[in-house]
């Protein structure tokens, strides 16, 4: 049999927002899926089942890709951000949740624009309405939305949270200024068991609607080598985030601040940024840790090149093998390496990968929502 019949390009006229949006809805779709199984792993482990899973299932499953809100910088999840009091910390909070709601490249960093809330809780609407028109002028936007009174965790802020999310579907980011305002009252406030439970909560928030939550924070007045270590409170505050920001200045009438970032899904970052005391916004000078480039993988770079003429295709893994000569892998291989290597495909690459067993067995989906390659070869042609 050829190999144009073994292997069927699907063509497709859909425009790039067609394209972005059926990419969006199978993303959300399998956030979805994740969050109704950790659901259910909750309820097995309130009825005294341990929930196990085999190394096996775990190749043989796709879980869906971390969203990036800021590339490279902060993910889906939940986030503490660590500063002295008045350094700044709520111009940068602004200026993060502008360049979110607008769409706006922060620095050098891409953005995913989404839905914006700002729990500014040591702030009033008046102040607001001054910093932020000092910050960018007359230039609104609807999408980002503020509120200065909120109830504590323990009193209903996960339901006045989840009613805004869901009239608003589109929010990517909450920004909670700060800790200390949502905080249950009374208990034993500053214990590791208490520190390590309220970020939990959040998280817990985060992760079942697949957006970030970044909480700010006050650093402790005791100076430290490491500067993770000078978060006000125990260490499980950082022990259940998903990462953090420490901002911190030589000196309080400094304009430039390091930022030193760590977290799960990204790699440790330090960063000067300076601060503009005329238009009240921090700008990037340099980055002063180099992030690690991973090797190439010949693998994905393959199917990049296959999937730069077309925008969908469909198939068994051995259909894809017998077009993609260069590979060296069995079928079954191959299928858990794409399964492992969905973010990296969306992210890297931007295509979007599922697969699904059906009657004629697993088939292979891949969708090409925007390819950095120029240069076209088609299935036929050796690559």
């Amino acid at each position: 049999m050829s190999k144009e019949k073994k292997i069927v390009p699907i063509s497709s006229a859909a425009t790039e927002k067609e394209q972005s949006t059926m990419i969006n809805k199978s993303i959300t779709e399998k956030q979805q899926k994740s969050n109704l199984q950790a659901t259910n792993n909750l309820k097995n482990l309130e009825q005294e089942v341990l929930h196990t899973i085999t190394m096996e299932e775990l190749y043989d499953t796709v879980y869906p890709p971390k969203t990036a809100i800021v590339d490279k910088l902060i993910y889906n999840g939940t986030y503490l951000f660590v500063g002295a009091p008045k350094i700044g910390k709520s111009f940068l909070m602004a200026q993060l949740g502008y360049h979110v709601s607008m769409g706006l490249p922060l620095w050098d960093y891409q953005v995913n624009q989404g839905e914006v809330l700002y729990l500014a809780l040591e702030d009033d609407y008046s102040r607001l309405q001054k910093r932020l028109s000092k910050m960018f002028g007359m230039e609104s936007t609807s999408n980002f939305y503020f509120a200065t009174k909120s109830k504590s965790l323990n009193e209903g802020l996960e339901n006045q949270l989840t009613n805004f999310i869901t009239e608003h579907p589109k929010t990517k980011l909450i920004i909670i200024d700060t800790l200390q305002k949502i905080r249950e009252v009374g208990g034993d406030k500053y214990s590791y068991s208490s520190d390590y439970e309220i970020v939990t909560k959040l998280k817990q928030f985060s992760d079942k609607h697949s957006i970030c939550v970044l909480v700010v924070h006050h650093t402790r007045k005791l100076q430290s080598e490491d500067s993770f270590d000078m978060i006000s409170g125990t260490n499980g505050l950082l022990g259940a985030s998903d990462g953090a920001f420490i901002m911190q200045k030589k000196k309080r009438t400094d304009n430039v601040a390091t930022l030193d970032i760590v977290g799960r899904d990204q790699q440790d970052q330090k960063l000067m940024i300076e601060f503009d005391r005329e238009h009240c916004v921090w700008s990037f000078k340099k980055a002063e840790t180099e992030l690690w480039k991973e090797s190439v993988d010949e693998v994905l770079e393959i199917i990049a090149k296959f999937m730069q003429n077309q925008e969908k295709w469909k198939g068994t893994a051995t259909e894809l093998l017998n077009c993609l000569s260069e590979i060296d892998m069995q079928p079954n291989k191959l299928t858990k390496k794409l399964n492992i290597s969905v973010e990296k495909l969306y992210t890297d690459y931007q295509i979007a990968y599922k697969s699904s067993r059906g009657h004629d067995g697993r088939m292979i989906y891949l969708e090409k929502l925007k390819s950095e390659y120029d240069n076209s070869e088609n299935c036929d042609d050796k690559i």
